[in-house]
């Protein structure tokens, strides 16, 4: 299992990043992104400690940790900047807080999120057609996700992308030891949004892409 979205206590998530990253692996996870929320106000803080984090937890923990951020209701037009100055800062993997139904996200942040090429569109929620064939070709992953709330518009996501053939990754969104996913969880999310359970592996091979691409 390859999951780009978790997030620990520098944010609102429950556990250290060691913590986080022992429980995936006993979970079965071959490789994990630290993806916590950012803005302008912690930035320049928080990037360089997730990314020292990954590199040490990689040696020690025996999967794959990503230092990344989750950009979080940044007005639309300052999100390709940040996108920027997050990989400067030494990100791996760029995730942008998509339009998700059950938050108040600014209508437009989808379209700046692709223009910044995120690595992945979290919950992006209605996204439209015209967006997801934007994201197909700069190379943006829109994501399914086991997230209570989030997930309302999964089955929507998953169409849109069937028709436009963008990239989908299935992410858990983690806050707690909960959310962590099992193999049995994530094809019944998959098969939850209308997919066959096949396409699990087809999200595999795209999530272990962005991780082959996010170390070079």
């Amino acid at each position: 299992m390859i999951d780009l979205h978790t997030h620990t206590l520098h944010s609102d998530g429950d556990l250290i990043p060691a913590e986080l990253v022992r429980r995936a692996q006993v979970q079965g996870y071959q490789a994990l992104a630290l993806t916590d929320h950012v803005d302008q106000s912690n930035l320049d803080e928080l990037v360089p400690q997730l990314a020292a984090a990954a590199r040490a937890l990689t040696l020690g923990s025996g999967i794959l940790v990503l230092g990344g951020v989750e950009i979080t209701h940044v007005p639309p037009r300052q999100i390709p900047g940040l996108i920027k100055a997050a990989r400067e800062l030494g990100a791996e993997i760029v995730v942008v807080h998509g339009e998700t139904p059950v938050e108040p996200v600014i209508r437009g942040t989808n379209r700046a999120a692709i223009m910044g090429q995120a690595d992945v569109l979290a919950h992006p929620g209605l996204i439209t057609e015209e967006d997801a064939r934007l994201a197909k070709r700069r190379g943006v992953a829109l994501e399914l996700t086991s997230r209570g709330g989030h997930s309302l518009a999964n089955g929507h996501v998953a169409q849109i992308a069937k028709r436009t053939r963008c990239d989908l990754v299935l992410n858990s969104d983690t806050h707690a030891v909960r959310d962590l996913h099992t193999p049995e969880l994530r094809r019944k999310v998959v098969m939850g949004a209308g997919l066959p359970a096949s396409q699990l592996a087809v999200m595999q091979k795209t999530a272990r892409k962005i991780c082959q691409r996010a170390r070079g």
